[in-house]
């Protein structure tokens, strides 16, 4: 899934259209009601580590009436009302919604209401295109050219649009994260993040805690680990502390310099990340690695470059 310096260039993206009004809404989503979107204003965003929050008003409407008011009140509106069959009274439902989804979003719920912030978490492949839409690069496993279809289009009055591809969305009242643990954040605590890296637990599981580590990912796990030196199973007990200051050194950055990178439309040359020999031209091993009962990632790594510290060993001790 997209990292933290991709989501910071999708927030780019959307900045020309901030103070512009939604003029109509697309999209396949049925995570939210799209037509909630008609007629508000895009008043801000933010970014905080894999996830980007756009935040929307109204842009006209009855004096003190909030963004959220807004929408409950699109909301009520769209209740459809029927008689109750031998009585007087009269019974509410939400229009139907047809059934499932290419991509698996749950159906939008009004339980969860719907809020000034929209929140956007990217799942793999996920994207924002501004005035053009995503193309297919090759056919899909039924042979097929397909072009990927939008989760969400915001068109504009100015005539221009963005598109969200792969994405999860709800409404919240806040971002309600915290910057002290986005990677490329100012606010960023390098101590709390020291800390969290001299648990006596594998560093490659530790530097994808997003409660420390918000916005890294796991391109950034392996390069950085290569840039360190550092095997991604050793525990971050028994790195000396120079080491880990070097690690977290590499992750602030690899990440900035990715930044700059995604900003000025440039690739980045990956040293380690999906290679078979590392720069040095040793051979790259390659494995499954995550916490029990979490989330396994594939890793790569040089057996020469990075060698194990194993608990209770003072030399490093290379693993094959």
């Amino acid at each position: 899934m997209p990292e933290g310096p991709s989501v910071r260039k999708f927030q780019l993206l959307t900045s020309p259209f901030m103070g512009q009004i939604v003029a109509k809404v697309g999209g396949s989503s049925r995570k939210i009601n799209l037509n909630h979107l008609n007629a508000l204003r895009l008043q801000d965003s933010q970014v905080h580590g894999k996830n980007l929050y756009l935040a929307f008003v109204a842009a006209e409407g009855p004096s003190g009436l909030t963004a959220e008011e807004t929408v409950l009140q699109k909301e009520a509106a769209a209740v459809v009302c029927s008689p109750v069959q031998g009585g007087q009274e009269r019974a509410c439902a939400p229009h139907p919604h047809p059934q499932g989804e290419e991509l698996q979003e749950p159906q939008h719920s009004r339980s969860e209401g719907p809020g000034k912030w929209l929140r956007f978490h990217f799942g793999l492949f996920g994207s924002v295109r501004a005035n053009e839409f995503s193309r297919a690069n090759k056919a899909n496993k039924r042979g097929d050219w397909k072009d990927p279809v939008p989760r969400l289009i915001l068109h504009f009055e100015s005539g221009g649009f963005v598109a969200f591809y792969n994405c999860r969305m709800h409404w919240c009242s806040s971002p309600g994260a915290d910057p002290a643990s986005d990677i490329l954040s100012m606010e960023f605590h390098r101590g709390r993040a020291l800390d969290a890296l001299r648990a006596p637990s594998p560093v490659c599981y530790t530097l994808l805690d997003q409660r420390y580590f918000s916005g890294l990912g796991n391109i950034i796990k392996n390069e950085i680990l290569y840039l360190a030196k550092i095997h991604p199973l050793t525990q971050g007990s028994v790195l000396a502390p120079s080491d880990l200051e070097r690690l977290l050194d590499c992750a602030l950055q690899f990440s900035s310099d990715w930044l700059h990178h995604q900003l000025r439309g440039q690739g980045l040359h990956f040293q380690i990340y999906q290679r078979e020999q590392c720069p040095l031209g040793h051979p790259v091993m390659k494995g499954t690695f995550g916490p029990l009962g979490g989330l396994k990632r594939l890793t790569w790594w040089c057996p020469q470059c990075q060698p194990e510290v194993l608990p209770g060993d003072g030399d490093p001790s290379p693993v094959t």
